[in-house]
């Protein structure tokens, strides 16, 4: 497997089991030996989870870090306006900031709840920042657990991310939600999205999904598995020991497809 520094956006429909498939991706990344830094970009936080974090409900989200906010962007958190530094020192908080276990380091972003989302606030300063110097300048791998947009990326952002993955179900629900979140990522220039579908039940969901969703890359199917998807709900992690073989064919597909980025 390549060590290029891969940077993976992951988005979806709530409840098709993204978290889940960051989860494997980002395992199954780290188990060739590399450092991955994994992004809860979800406002429902819960890749921890997915990691087997310990005590990852207690980590403590990026734009909540009031010190570290008014130390780099030299204005309070929940003020909006006036002066503060629109390009923060932030290039150590990877390394300071994450919860680590072996070699994956996670950090949570939290949400700004205030001012909508176009807001120019300094934990909003904060966020663009961070995740500017993740995708355009770390030299790690990158997976960002993101929800059903692109809200955290913006057209600069774009030339770092090798592929928006998008997860999807059988259900037009789903699938309307992958077209959405393709358009909205062609609207800043991010080309590359392709599709797993999760929680398929046979030939027939495959035969539906690869038809309503004929532009796009399809990189593979992961079967509905009620003992998964009970321990997505419990909050805790699938597979625990190692990746059954169809789960790790996909897992390499996602992984050879954004590689094809780089060359």
């Amino acid at each position: 497997m390549s060590k290029k520094a891969l940077k993976i956006a992951i988005s979806g429909k709530g409840g098709v089991g993204k978290t889940s498939v960051s989860g494997m991706l980002i395992r199954h990344l780290a188990s060739s030996g590399r450092r991955v830094i994994a992004v809860d970009a979800d406002p429902v936080a819960s890749l921890g989870a997915a990691l087997g974090i310990p005590d990852y409900d207690k980590i403590e989200p990026v734009v909540s870090m009031n010190d570290l906010i008014y130390e780099r962007t030299g204005a309070k958190p929940g003020t909006m306006g006036g002066f503060f530094k629109m390009n923060p020192k932030v290039d150590d908080i990877p390394e300071k900031y994450a919860a680590v276990k072996d070699n994956i380091h996670l950090l949570v972003m939290g949400t700004v709840d205030h001012g909508g989302s176009g807001c120019v606030c300094p934990e909003s300063v904060i966020l663009k920042a961070l995740i500017t110097h993740l995708t355009l300048f770390q030299n790690d791998a990158i997976v960002m657990d993101m929800e059903a947009g692109v809200e955290h990326l913006g057209r600069a952002t774009t030339k770092g991310i090798d592929l928006m993955l998008v997860v999807v179900e059988p259900g037009s629900r789903s699938i309307n939600a992958a077209r959405m979140i393709k358009k909205l990522a062609a609207d800043i220039g991010l080309d590359r999205v392709a599709i797993v579908a999760n929680k398929v039940r046979g030939d027939g969901d495959k035969r539906a999904i690869g038809k309503a969703l004929a532009d796009f890359p399809i990189l593979g199917f992961l079967p509905y598995e009620s003992e998964l998807v009970e321990a997505d709900l419990a909050g805790e992690v699938v597979y625990q020991d190692a990746f059954p073989a169809h789960v790790q064919k996909v897992l390499t597909s996602i992984v050879d497809y954004a590689n094809t980025a780089n060359q």
